[in-house]
């Protein structure tokens, strides 16, 4: 791909601490708030690339940030050329190792990279990577976290979630009583259309055996896909479930760059792909992850980021499903829509992300 000429002037990342509209408790922590790392990588040509990295843990922001002022100074008055940038960088942090915080800073200068290249081309990066698609389905994962099991109130809640433009939501499980988990199923099940998909994720909660057990009692309740039961590198348990559970098994949102794609789809441990944008590499790493994705007919979806995701999503020959969270949205210009379950594709030049500068203020954190 022949990329318009631009210039690498300096790179600024900032820490904010955003409010999220639905506390989420899931199987690994409780989430009110949302820390993330904003990126803006500036050009001699007045061009500038934006990123958001969903930094997990508060103590992650500083890590990363320090991880971007040194790739700052690799790559100022540098070409803007994604493989060339990620070269530099990647040799540069050989002795560290290309993981974990690192990958995720570096991910968000990809990122930040592809949406200068494409806000200089006027195009928005779905089309400047040769797609023509508008919308992609999308489901609501904004809420039904473990904190109540309460049919009435997980009903109500699986109600507003659809109200909000989705026919498909997710319920987080994981709860120590597996009867808690069923009956937390069974009310949101009975109380959506039939028509509607459930998405369940236990965030890694569970044991192999554990898993078969649980994954064997929920099989008639109408789930369309049991989401990283086991510790995400567990490729031989993962395996034995695809086996032997008829529910589609999901994994990958915590894949460390797209040859961990390639070990697992080698190892037939997983029926679906989820790649999260800033551990499988930026848009350069997705590229790599769909056309894995592509070569095995495995479909692909996406975690978190639905604003850049819908982009590489309408891009990906075995797009599946985008997963919606509001989280960024205090701090951005324009969130993406949602109708009939379709979540649109920006229009406008690069990702479409722009920062909300008065909210920054308020979400700022030194």
């Amino acid at each position: 791909m022949n990329h318009p000429r631009l210039t690498v002037r300096s790179v600024r990342a900032r820490t904010v601490r955003a409010p999220m509209s639905r506390p989420l408790s899931t199987s690994a922590t409780r989430m009110a708030t949302a820390p993330f790392l904003l990126v803006d990588v500036h050009t001699e040509e007045g061009i500038t690339g934006r990123a958001h990295a969903y930094c997990y843990l508060e103590a992650a922001a500083p890590m990363m940030r320090h991880a971007l002022e040194a790739a700052s100074e690799l790559i100022a008055g540098s070409a803007l050329e994604p493989g060339s940038i990620a070269r530099t960088c990647r040799d540069h942090f050989t002795l560290l190792g290309v993981s974990g915080v690192v990958r995720m800073a570096l991910s968000a200068l990809d990122v930040a990279c592809w949406d200068a290249l494409s806000r200089a081309a006027g195009l928005p990066l779905a089309g400047y990577l040769g797609s023509d698609v508008d919308s992609v389905p999308a489901y609501n994962s904004n809420g039904l976290g473990l904190s109540d099991v309460e049919p009435g109130v997980m009903a109500e809640e699986a109600s507003r979630l659809l109200a909000d433009g989705f026919d498909a939501i997710k319920i987080r499980l994981g709860r120590e009583n597996p009867d808690e988990d069923l009956s937390a199923v069974r009310a949101v099940r009975s109380s959506i259309p039939s028509s509607s998909l459930l998405m369940s994720d236990y965030n890694q909660a569970l044991s192999v055996v554990d898993a078969l057990e649980r994954g064997s009692g929920l099989e008639d309740e109408g789930l369309y896909w049991i989401e990283e039961p086991l510790a995400h590198e567990d490729f031989v348990g993962s395996a034995t479930l695809v086996e032997a559970l008829t529910t589609p098994i999901q994994i990958g949102e915590n894949f460390n760059g797209s040859d961990v794609l390639a070990t697992a789809i080698a190892m037939d441990a997983l029926d679906y792909v989820m790649v999260d944008l800033m551990r499988i590499g930026g848009v350069s790493g997705w590229l790599r992850a769909a056309a894995l994705a592509a070569a095995a007919d495995i479909p692909m979806s996406s975690h978190l980021y639905p604003e850049v995701s819908v982009h590489l999503l309408s891009v990906t020959p075995t797009a599946h499903w985008l997963e919606y969270v509001d989280w960024a949205e205090s701090f951005i210009v324009e969130p993406i829509r949602i109708s009939g379950g379709l979540a649109g594709v920006p229009s406008g030049p690069g990702t479409g992300v722009a920062w909300e500068e008065d909210a920054l203020v308020r979400y700022t954190v030194d």
